[in-house]
C-alpha cells in the first residue's frame, strides 16, 4: 500500500502544474486586471499613465504572464502564498480565517447526505418496484433536477419567515460562539445543501445495492440459513457501499470549493464567497491558492477512494 500511495503522489506534481497553469492563464486572459478593481474610476481618471504604471509594477503587473506565473510557482515552493492584491493581508491568513466555516457546513451537509441517501438508497433497492421505491425515485428525480438556490430561498421563506423556527442566515449570533449554541445557524444550510446531495447519494446507493443483492455470495448466505437483515446488511449493503464511497470522496474537496451558492444565501463566511470575490476582483494571489488547495484535495481524495474502495471490497486490490 505505501509503494501505491507514494506513486500516486509522485503523479499528481505533473497534474497539479498543468492545472495550476491553466488556472493562471484564465486570469490573465480576463480582461482588466486588479489595479482596475482597487481604484474607482474616477480616481483612475485622476491619475495619469505613469502613475498607473507604477501601481501595477509594485504588484508585479507589469511582467510577462510566464515570468509572473514562475514568481508565484517559486514562492509557492518556499511556503509564501502571497498577499491579497485589495487588502494586503496574507493569503494564508484569509485561508484559514475562513476554511473552519467551509469545513463545518460541508462535513454537516455531507454527513447528512450520506446517512440519508444511503438508508433511502437501502429501502428503495429492497421493496424494488414498490410504491415506496416509486416515490424515492420520484423523489431523488425533482431533488437533482431543483437548483440549490432554489431549495434555500424555498427553505427560508418556510423556515425563517413563515414559521420564525430559525436565523436567516450567518454563521453565529453574537456572543454565541460556542458550537452547540450556534447550532441553530447551522442546521438551514446543512440540510439545504445536504438534500441536494441526498437524490445523488440515494441513487447510487439504490443501484449499487440493486447490483449486490444479484450476486452468487448473496445466495450462498442465504443458502446459509443466515437471517434475511444480517444478509442484506452485513453482506449486501457493505459492498454496496463501494460505489457510495467513491462518490462521497470525492464530493467532500468538491464541497469545500463548491459551496459558494449555498455560502452566498445563507451569509456563511466561507471560502467559496471569498473565492468568487477574488474572482470578481481579479485578485489572483487569492483565486490561485484557492484554486490549487481545492484542486489538490480532489487529486488526493482520488487516493483515499482507492484505498477505502479496496478496504470495503476484498476483490478489489492496489496495484
Amino acid at each position: 500500500m505505501i509503494a501505491f500511495v507514494t506513486r500516486k503522489i509522485i503523479h499528481l506534481i505533473p497534474m497539479l502544474l498543468v492545472i495550476s497553469f491553466l488556472i493562471f492563464l484564465g486570469m490573465d486572459l480576463m480582461p482588466g486586471d486588479a489595479v482596475d478593481f482597487m481604484i474607482s474610476p474616477d480616481d483612475i481618471a485622476t491619475l495619469s499613465q505613469a502613475d498607473l504604471a507604477a501601481i501595477r509594477s509594485s504588484f508585479g503587473l507589469d511582467k510577462p504572464f510566464i515570468v509572473r506565473y514562475f514568481i508565484w510557482l517559486g514562492n509557492l515552493l518556499k511556503g509564501d502564498f502571497g498577499y491579497s492584491i485589495q487588502s494586503g493581508v496574507p493569503v494564508s491568513t484569509l485561508m484559514w480565517s475562513t476554511l473552519p466555516a467551509t469545513l463545518e457546513l460541508s462535513v454537516s451537509a455531507l454527513l447528512f447526505s450520506t446517512l440519508l441517501g444511503s438508508v433511502l438508497g437501502m429501502v428503495s433497492a429492497l421493496y424494488r418496484n414498490s410504491i415506496a421505491d416509486h416515490a424515492l425515485s420520484v423523489a431523488g428525480m425533482i431533488g437533482v433536477a431543483i437548483p440549490q438556490f432554489l431549495f434555500g430561498l424555498i427553505a427560508i421563506i418556510i423556515f425563517v419567515f413563515k414559521l420564525g423556527w430559525l436565523p436567516a442566515g450567518g454563521r453565529m449570533t453574537p456572543g454565541h460562539e460556542a458550537f452547540l449554541m450556534r447550532l441553530d445557524h447551522l442546521i438551514l444550510p446543512t440540510v439545504v445543501l445536504g438534500l441536494a446531495l441526498t437524490a445523488g447519494v440515494m441513487r447510487y446507493a439504490r443501484a449499487s445495492m440493486l447490483d449486490s443483492l444479484n450476486k452468487d455470495f448473496i445466495k450462498t448466505a442465504r443458502s446459509k440459513g443466515i437471517p434475511e437483515w444480517r444478509v442484506n446488511l452485513l453482506h449486501g449493503f457493505r459492498v454496496a457501499c463501494t460505489p457510495v464511497a467513491v462518490l462521497i470522496g470525492f464530493r467532500l474537496p468538491m464541497l469545500i470549493g463548491g459551496a459558494v451558492v449555498i455560502e452566498q444565501i445563507f451569509q456563511w463566511p466561507g471560502l467559496g464567497v471569498m473565492f468568487l470575490a477574488a474572482v470578481r476582483t481579479q485578485n489572483t494571489p487569492i483565486v490561485m491558492m484557492v484554486g490549487f488547495f481545492s484542486v489538490l484535495l480532489v487529486l488526493l481524495a482520488s487516493i483515499v477512494v482507492d484505498v477505502v474502495t479496496a478496504a470495503l471490497d476484498p476483490r478489489v486490490k492496489l496495484q
